[in-house]
């Protein structure tokens, strides 16, 4: 009966981490964090920022989001986004960007770039959009990689051309 019942049972327990009674579409807004295979290093290369960024902004075109702010750490991503229509679907969103920047990242480099899963935390509607994005570009500055998030390289936004602005 004991063999039988670890037949039966998953290698790995997985952890349910999205809303059973959500939907994830709709003009809701977003905190999300992306994380690489094993936590290496990845975005440290600008090359691999900079080809993550321009697939970023093709899905948030197709897909239906604003981009409020993104930043890049080395082994990590902060994006905030927000569902331009009722038929934004995040998990949608949240999918096709990583299986565009896997396909070009194991194309160059032939290994994993992102773990599975994300997280996400949908912001209440009385929770300031600029309050979180300060968060993320201040990310770097809480880390010790930079000393003023106005000057770190792999952060922005697709909706203002200067991330300041966000905070006005």
């Amino acid at each position: 009966m004991q063999n039988e019942r670890a037949k039966n049972k998953p290698d790995k327990q997985t952890k349910r981490t999205r809303l059973v009674d959500f939907t994830y579409k709709g003009c809701y807004r977003y905190f999300i964090t992306l994380r690489c295979y094993k936590q290496v290093g990845h975005f440290a290369n600008g090359g691999c920022v900079s080809e993550a960024v321009r697939a970023l902004e093709k899905t948030a075109k197709q897909k239906g989001f604003y981009v409020w702010a993104y930043c890049f750490m080395p082994d990590h991503l902060h994006i905030l986004v927000e569902g331009k229509t009722e038929d934004a679907d995040m998990r949608k969103f949240i999918s096709v960007f990583k299986q565009r920047t896997t396909f070009w990242f194991n194309r160059r480099y032939g290994v994993r770039l992102w773990q599975p899963g994300y997280y996400d935390r949908i912001l209440r509607k009385d929770e300031a959009t600029s309050t979180v994005g300060r968060y993320i570009f201040e990310n770097p500055v809480r880390k010790g990689i930079a000393t003023d998030y106005l000057r770190y390289s792999y952060s922005g936004s697709f909706e203002f051309s200067n991330i300041s602005q966000l905070f006005v």
